[in-house]
């Protein structure tokens, strides 16, 4: 058997517009913008100890000659303001508010919300508290909507890492997650996504790390009251988000259908940008991609 290759490196574009948002308690939150600025909506919400550089793929491919992409750092994250209190990070409110904040202060019509990993519970937490008027559907990029004591359907690529990275030894950090980038794709990224991935990871304090982890999460009656299209995009070899968190989602919501990605772990829009990209579209109801 041939060795896999690595997933190549893409260039990032330059944003047609930067924003600093106003988010729950008056929280400063980084946003930019790509791509049409009077296209259908996409707005990007990463995961934990990511940021929006995450999305490069889709900001620097053919979505942008389409649609109007929007990614913002979530708190705590990237170059959005960095609260050192575990408050902040622990009210499902302020996340809601923080979501809300960039899609009203933008004024973005009735977008797709693009949520990968911990950016599920982001979405999920919009939608209880704002519901779904605003929005036109959901794309669950290997998205969770349990959190549970238990960790239920979190694989071993987070569990095994998640303490050390969330706590005060610099090094056992850096090592935490070195491991954690490695065990998110069925692939070895490139070396220069790599390094940028760890440079993202590593902005992130570890007492924010810990703090998103002290939340206890059950999204189950959000989804099954949800009329909007829901697409569950997860990766068959994803070890940090299991496939049976989008299996419990495809039992709960009415409105979610699958895409399975064989071969592909936890971060199918890098791993699989052409497929994402497209399947994307498509839920944003053009198929132009």
């Amino acid at each position: 058997m041939e060795p896999m290759s690595t997933i190549e490196a893409t260039h990032e574009a330059e944003p047609i517009a930067t924003h600093v948002v106003r988010g729950g308690g008056g929280l400063r939150l980084h946003v930019q913008e790509w791509g049409d600025p009077h296209g259908p909506a996409l707005v990007f919400v990463h995961g934990w100890s990511q940021s929006k550089e995450c999305w490069s793929r889709q900001t620097s491919g053919t979505l942008a000659d389409s649609f109007r992409l929007v990614a913002f750092d979530l708190r705590g994250h990237g170059r959005s303001e960095k609260p050192v209190d575990a408050g902040s990070y622990l009210d499902p409110q302020l996340w809601a508010d923080d979501l809300n904040a960039v899609i009203e202060q933008l004024a973005v019509r009735r977008p797709v919300l693009v949520a990968s990993s911990y950016g599920g519970f982001v979405v999920t937490d919009y939608l209880r508290a704002y519901g779904e008027q605003a929005i036109a559907g959901v794309d669950l990029a290997g998205g969770a909507v349990l959190l549970t004591p238990a960790f239920d359907h979190i694989g071993p690529g987070f569990l095994e890492n998640a303490g050390d990275a969330g706590g005060p030894d610099p090094a056992a950090n850096i090592a935490a997650i070195l491991r954690f980038l490695r065990a998110c794709t069925a692939r070895p990224l490139d070396t220069d996504t790599f390094t940028s991935a760890l440079c993202w990871n590593m902005v992130v304090p570890p007492g924010v790390r810990a703090a998103l982890l002290a939340r206890e999460i059950d999204a189950d009656r959000v989804l099954s009251g949800l009329s909007l299209p829901v697409l569950v995009t997860h990766g068959l070899a994803d070890a940090i988000v299991l496939p049976s968190m989008a299996e419990h989602v495809l039992a709960v919501c009415g409105t979610a259908r699958a895409s399975w990605y064989e071969d592909i772990g936890h971060l199918p829009f890098l791993e699989a940008r052409e497929r994402f990209d497209r399947e994307l579209a498509e839920l944003a109801g053009t198929g132009r991609v």
